[in-house]
């Protein structure tokens, strides 16, 4: 159903992997979110709540920076003492850094437009001299064709499966580099569109899927079997159904037992089409309806 599709939404969607650690840790954490490009300007869409976690790499980095800075002279205690001071512990990280899969050849700077509301943004990447997108998405401009009923589809990155990092162990900081797998795989998620998410006001901004969207899939664009653009995921929330089990006697694997089971399902929350393409007139974004 969705064949064509992802092939056509996969010209312009890219991965936003992340690798962190916490303070005195060797053990390296990934991460992913999605973004999709709008034109080839470098604007990008994705959720708000993932342009806060990219923004807040350089304040977390710039702290185990300075940390470095002053610890170079300082042994045992003092160390510990100098940690403290800066709020580095060994549940916290300590460092994460951010790199943008297949976007531009080379990143200058970004600055972001967060939607006062709504969790969205735009990212302009600047400074490029190349694109690494071959296209760029068409958003659907008859909203109201978009009804409870329809069967659409969310594609991002939700499993990490790159390797192309390591932690410099001289230097004690985390860098990318040039061996191992650069890429995860893209997933695509259909579901059924259930209901439409309005807020105090009565404005309907979002689109609830009858399944998940999963994480590292946040950002990523939400489309129609011809590929238009319909909204991006945002979050997934879970309601309990009340079909509780406890102290259920089974069988299992030969053995007698008794389980506990509390049921839920987990439903995808996506911004509307309607809300994104406002929000790219009002920063004088170009794009393309249809």
């Amino acid at each position: 159903m969705f064949v064509q599709a992802i092939e056509k939404v996969a010209g312009f969607t890219r991965a936003i992997h992340s690798i962190s650690r916490n303070f005195g840790s060797a053990e390296i954490q990934k991460g992913a979110a999605t973004l999709f490009f709008v034109n080839q300007e470098g604007y990008a869409l994705t959720c708000k709540h993932v342009a806060q976690w990219i923004t807040q790499a350089d304040q977390i980095n710039h702290r185990y920076s300075n940390f470095q800075q002053q610890a170079k002279d300082l042994s045992g205690k003092q160390i510990s003492v100098l940690a403290k001071t800066l709020g580095l512990n060994a549940s916290q990280t300590s460092e994460m850094r951010i790199t943008f899969v297949d976007c531009v050849d080379r990143i200058n700077n970004l600055k972001f437009h967060l939607h006062p509301t709504y969790d969205l943004a735009l990212i302009k990447f600047e400074g490029f001299d190349k694109t690494l997108f071959p296209t760029t998405p068409i958003f659907k401009k008859a909203d109201n064709e978009i009804q409870p009923g329809a069967m659409l589809c969310r594609l991002g990155f939700p499993f990490p499966e790159f390797t192309n990092f390591e932690l410099n162990q001289q230097a004690q900081v985390l860098q990318w580099s040039a061996k191992g797998n650069a890429r995860s795989p893209r997933f695509p998620m259909d579901g059924m569109l259930t209901r439409f998410l309005g807020d105090n006001q009565g404005k309907i901004y979002g689109m609830e899927l009858s399944t998940p969207g999963l994480r590292g899939q946040s950002g990523g664009p939400l489309f129609d079997t011809d590929g238009k653009i319909c909204g991006m995921q945002s979050r997934t929330k879970h309601l309990h159904l009340g079909f509780d089990i406890e102290e259920k006697a089974i069988i299992a694997h030969g053995k007698a037992k008794k389980v506990n089971d509390y049921a839920f399902i987990h439903l995808g929350e996506c911004i509307h089409v309607s809300v994104i393409k406002e929000f790219m007139r009002a920063n004088n974004v170009s794009f393309t309806e249809g």
